[in-house]
């Protein structure tokens, strides 16, 4: 995937200039990433970009997505934790990929001091342990060196979702903590196109009811609906409402 040899070129440090090495310790890191999955229950991975590695702690969750839980951490030659990312659905796979790049370049244009109130929130489709999609909720943060200003580490959490509902989708965003503001939204999110309306009588189709049963559930004319299918079809521009539940919910 070029995706990923375009990140990789981004987030490793390959200086062969021991001068200009970063001299974080990396310990205090690690016990960050620790505290996290104790206190969280969450999966949470440190990547290395200096060294080329990653260190997974791993919770009760990683049972819950039926991952290995033999060494804990499990320390991985590469940045890429990929017995996570596997396990992700390919086209969430995808957009995490281009939105982790969309956040380096977003840090890359930043001050220093304001990197910091910046990190990654997404909601993505995970498969657990009896091979079906769970809503994650993924959380990613940077840690960049005070020594030579590149990126040195890589936080990742994932969690599982409180809200298991295909009503919401895939979500990417990268978000100031600091204001609590949405600063970038995934421009490819069907949430951003459909209105909560369309949402609920795209659902409503999926499930195989017709125009009038769904009129009768919402307490809408039939018309109403049959407006909503139409421009459900246009912002979508697909040709059928199967098609358009099937691009938006799976």
């Amino acid at each position: 995937m070029k995706i990923v040899e375009t990140l990789n070129e981004k987030l490793l440090n390959k200086d062969l200039n021991k001068s200009n090495e970063c001299l974080l310790g990396i310990d205090t890191y690690k016990n960050t990433a620790l505290m996290y999955s104790q206190i969280e229950n969450a999966i949470s991975v440190l990547s290395d970009m200096q060294a080329n590695k990653s260190y997974v702690y791993k919770s009760n969750t990683a049972f819950e997505l039926g991952l290995n839980v033999d060494e804990n951490p499990m320390l991985i030659d590469s940045i890429w934790e990929e017995e996570i990312l596997k396990k992700i659905h390919p086209d969430d796979k995808l957009k995490k990929y281009i939105h982790e790049l969309r956040f380096f370049k977003l840090m890359d244009s930043l001050k220093p001091k304001a990197r910091q109130d910046y990190s990654v929130l997404s909601r993505i489709r995970i498969k657990d342990k009896n091979e079906e999609y769970k809503f994650v909720q993924h959380r990613m943060f940077y840690v960049y060196s005070p020594y030579n200003g590149k990126l040195r580490f890589a936080l990742c959490l994932y969690s599982i979702s409180i809200d298991q509902s295909i009503l919401l989708p895939s979500d990417f965003l990268i978000v100031n903590s600091v204001k609590g503001e949405v600063v970038v939204e995934d421009k490819l999110n069907y949430r951003n196109i459909l209105s909560q309306r369309e949402l609920e009588i795209l659902k409503f189709v999926g499930e195989g009811f017709t125009s009038k049963e769904i009129a009768e559930f919402l307490f809408i004319s039939v018309n109403t609906v049959s407006r909503h299918r139409q421009n459900i079809l246009e912002k979508l521009k697909v040709k059928n409402s199967i098609k358009a539940f099937n691009e938006s919910f799976h």
